[in-house]
């Protein structure tokens, strides 16, 4: 994503957001909340005196919308974000319009920026220039391809094949070559993830059938194999050596320490009021939130007092695992330097 800021005064003002990529529309989809002021180009039927008598001829023209925004909804299907609200600036001012927001088109928002906002458009503008980085998890006689996408891994593919000590070599030979011809077209950062032996045996065989494609390729050892694969190698640390992005590495991470430290090992707090009674006695390190809960004022009200004490704010993904862990237990919850009871 690119972005241009014409001058904040205090956090407040005008960013113009240049989406370039699914992730980019999934940012913007958390940055635009509702009582926003948004400008877009879109298009809109424009009513002349003509057309109120033969609406049939009412076509639809380009302009320039300044919406006041009430809705927002993420579609990574169709890869656009839509955003309702009122016309604020612009034809047929005072009538509810929706604009679809896709990779190409240019947004302008007016608003107050928070601390974690601001934060948010800087990782997504360090991530559009590295590549996508995609994850195999293998095992014997079975594959998944993720693509590591800003908001989490998305599933891409899965491919089986016979065991190669049943059915013998050639049987796992055309098994790599499917791997293989999957990724051809993948231009980024692969890595290879999985129990056991077969991984370094498929990385072996691309070494002899693609040099290039094997030089851009890391092994993860893993106790588990498809999603749960793809999550011991972000929480390994592996993607942080082929990625500024660190943030699903951390997600996992301070996931982890929070549910220790919810067992008995460490001093943490979950839940809205658990929370803001441990921000004001001063005991957070860090927060974490997820990004469904972001449009909610009072945790906005609540992160920005954090904010001004110090503590760590991150915002969790509500599409991969630990946010999904995070939103079972209230949506937010922190990590403590000492117990507040």
């Amino acid at each position: 994503m690119k972005a241009e800021c014409d001058g904040l005064k205090d956090s407040s003002g005008e960013i113009r957001l240049f989406p370039e990529s699914i992730d980019d529309i999934w940012h913007i989809g958390h940055l635009i909340r509702t009582g926003d002021l948004i400008f877009a180009d879109t298009f809109r039927s424009l009513d002349s005196q003509t057309d109120k008598t033969r609406p049939e001829k009412t076509e639809k023209k380009p302009v320039r919308l300044g919406l006041r925004v009430e809705k927002t909804e993420f579609h990574p299907d169709t890869v656009r974000l839509r955003i309702s609200g009122v016309i604020e600036q612009g034809p047929d001012t005072g009538f509810y319009h929706t604009i679809n927001l896709e990779p190409g088109r240019e947004v302008s928002v007016i608003k107050r920026w928070t601390s974690v906002e601001q934060e948010r458009i800087d990782r997504a503008v360090t991530a559009s220039t590295s590549g996508i980085v995609h994850i195999v998890a293998i095992e014997e006689g079975e594959a998944q391809i993720f693509r590591i996408r800003q908001y989490g891994p998305e599933y891409v593919m899965k491919m089986t094949a016979g065991s190669g000590k049943r059915e013998g070599v050639d049987a796992r030979h055309a098994f790599f070559e499917e791997i293989y011809s999957s990724l051809t077209t993948v231009t980024g950062s692969i890595v290879i993830a999985g129990p056991g032996f077969v991984k370094d045996d498929f990385l072996s065989f691309l070494k002899r059938t693609d040099a290039d494609l094997a030089s851009r390729m890391l092994i993860a050892d893993t106790r588990r194999t498809g999603q749960g694969a793809v999550q011991e190698v972000i929480g390994q640390g592996i993607l942080e050596r082929i990625t500024q992005d660190l943030q699903l590495g951390r997600e996992v991470i301070l996931m982890e320490d929070l549910l220790k430290r919810m067992s008995g090992t460490g001093p943490a707090a979950y839940g809205f009021d658990e929370v803001t009674t441990a921000v004001q006695y001063g005991a957070v390190s860090d927060i974490l939130v997820v990004d469904t809960k972001m449009s909610e004022e009072p945790i906005n009200r609540l992160l920005e007092t954090a904010d001004t004490m110090r503590a760590k704010i991150t915002v969790l993904s509500s599409e991969f695992e630990p946010g999904k862990q995070l939103s079972a237990i209230g949506g937010i919850a922190a990590i403590l330097r000492f117990p507040i009871q």
